[in-house]
């Protein structure tokens, strides 16, 4: 029987162990939930680079014993100089491309989102040892995992020419083997030069010219300018009452909304049993009616018809899960939207609870690697749109989202913090987690664990079915494909269904963490 990890001192859950070491190792040491995954995020940007990185973007929510949560948005904005008018002078006229310079076009916001969130939840501990771990693992070397090799080689054709990546993350032009010693000196010297000067240093300063140098030489329009005018911004989070209790999730431009809608419709539907049609049905065809909405009218909350906290109302979702039929399935495929990440939760002796995300957006973001500094740059701006519409590229603007922490005040007093990577597929397996664990009572191992599906597109792959993990009962398979949904079976624990966590503090103290077997990660209790 799969069980979670359980202690009464702090828990952390990360997709790979050395952040969940790292995690731990601040917890354990007197530190803050906060600054406890500010140390796990700089690790893992160092020991899982194809998932996530310096040069991205990070999301917070942040939730103190006795308070409503907070949210941080670690969100990057296009540089000034990017419009349709720069991309069409450059001979892009359809879509913005996807590596190289001109997939660069935001300001990486992970690093101010984790200032941001030491104001709320730090201050015990001095951020070089935060960031000591890090700082070892690029300067003494990683042990490539097998995810990291096996996702090089696949993306290596888009990549390989892109200016900087060869010289850091391929050995001898070829993709580094599983346990090859890969050391990032350039990025090492940057984590201690942070340390040392403070987050804000990332933005101004030797580091800001040097990225702004190298981005400028290869085709980005992001300037010195973009990196001095950029700061994270504290947001309330988006929230949703349902049966089982008060639901948070990140606001736009995430598609945060979208994951509380689905779960919004299927409180609707009264499914009462786990792991059959009824089950798997409604969450699928109530991700079909929120990403409809998602896909027409999400994007930057600046450019949006209205705000996303409506889209949550009662009526509204009354109106929507009218239009789910519980024995059919909608006709599909639509917009799909990529996405590469990692998702980290954290609880603290003081009864903090964090849900962190953090990305490049496609593995290993733009390619773009800067020599200088051993940064590379996401290519969230890619996700733009070159037509009119609420992701309309213009300077300033911040790109669609496919991120969104996610977390839950139970009615039963506990808070539950989740979430996984997956772009397309982060609404789904967030809605798979939760009704296993808070609706159906199962084990939060078990409900990682469990078998997951994935309507349309996500991390690596093309096609819009709905993608079912081979361990599904045969009769489910034969059910759902008669009830018309389009059935392709996937391997048994497959990438595609993303990489999980989940974190869990009880009215008692008792904190459970759970972690997902398709990753490289751990989940401590103590």
């Amino acid at each position: 029987m799969l069980k979670s990890a359980l202690g009464y001192n702090g828990a952390f859950t990360a997709p790979h162990r050395a952040a969940a070491l790292a995690g731990r190792d601040i917890l354990e040491a007197g530190g803050t939930a906060v600054e406890a995954m500010v140390a796990a995020a700089a690790t893992i940007a160092v020991v899982y680079p194809h998932m996530n990185g310096i040069g991205g973007d990070g999301f917070w929510l942040i939730k103190k014993k006795g308070e409503a949560p907070i949210g941080i948005s670690g969100c990057g904005r296009a540089a000034a100089l990017a419009d349709v008018a720069f991309y069409r002078k450059a001979g892009h006229v359809d879509a913005i491309p996807a590596r190289g310079g001109l997939a660069a076009l935001t300001v990486p916001g992970t690093i101010d989102g984790w200032r941001l969130a030491l104001e709320h939840g730090g201050g015990l501990l001095p951020l070089s040892d935060l960031l000591a771990s890090a700082i070892g693992y690029a300067r003494d070397g990683i042990a490539v995992t097998g995810n990291q090799s096996d996702c090089t080689r696949d993306k290596l054709s888009t990549l390989a020419d892109v200016p900087g990546f060869a010289e850091q993350f391929l050995v001898d032009g070829a993709p580094p083997r599983a346990g090859h010693r890969m050391k990032q000196a350039a990025l090492a010297d940057t984590l201690s030069h942070l340390a040392e000067h403070g987050l804000e240093s990332f933005y101004k300063g030797d580091i800001a010219a040097a990225h702004a140098r190298y981005l400028e030489a290869n085709g980005s329009p992001l300037r010195l300018s973009d990196f001095h005018s950029f700061a994270a911004s504290e947001v309330a989070p988006l929230s949703l009452t349902t049966s089982l209790g008060m639901l948070f999730n990140m606001t736009p431009p995430t598609q945060g909304v979208s994951s509380l809608m689905i779960l919004g419709l299927f409180d609707r539907l009264g499914v009462t049993e786990a792991e059959g049609f009824d089950h798997l049905h409604g969450l699928i065809e109530a991700t079909k009616q929120a990403f409809i909405k998602r896909n027409a009218e999400l994007g930057d909350p600046d450019a949006m018809a209205e705000p996303a906290q409506s889209w949550l109302d009662a009526a509204g979702l009354d109106a929507m899960a009218s239009r789910i039929d519980r024995q059919r399935a909608l006709p599909w495929p639509y917009e799909p939207k990529e996405g590469d990440t990692i998702w980290m939760g954290a609880v603290d002796a003081e009864g903090t609870v964090v849900s962190f995300i953090q990305s490049v957006f496609w593995e290993f973001g733009s390619g773009l690697t800067c020599p200088e500094t051993g940064v590379f740059f996401q290519n969230r701006g890619a996700g733009f749109s070159l037509k009119p519409g609420p992701n309309e590229l213009a300077p300033f603007k911040r790109p669609f989202h496919t991120l969104n922490p996610a977390m839950a005040e139970l009615s039963d007093g506990r808070i539950f913090a989740y979430g996984t990577m997956g772009g397309e597929g982060q609404p789904q397996t967030q809605a798979a987690i939760f009704t296993r664990y808070a609706q159906f009572g199962q084990d939060l191992q078990q409900a990682i664990t469990a078998p997951r599906w994935l309507l349309g597109k996500t991390w690596g792959d093309a096609t819009t079915t709905l993608k079912l993990e081979s361990r599904f009962p045969a009769n489910l398979i034969e059910d759902l494909g008669q009830a018309g949904h389009e059935v392709e079976i996937i391997p048994e624990f497959s990438d595609l269904a993303g990489h999980a966590g989940a974190v869990v503090l009880h009215a008692d103290g008792l904190m459970e963490s759970a972690s997902d077997p398709r990753s490289d990660g751990a989940a401590i209790s103590y």
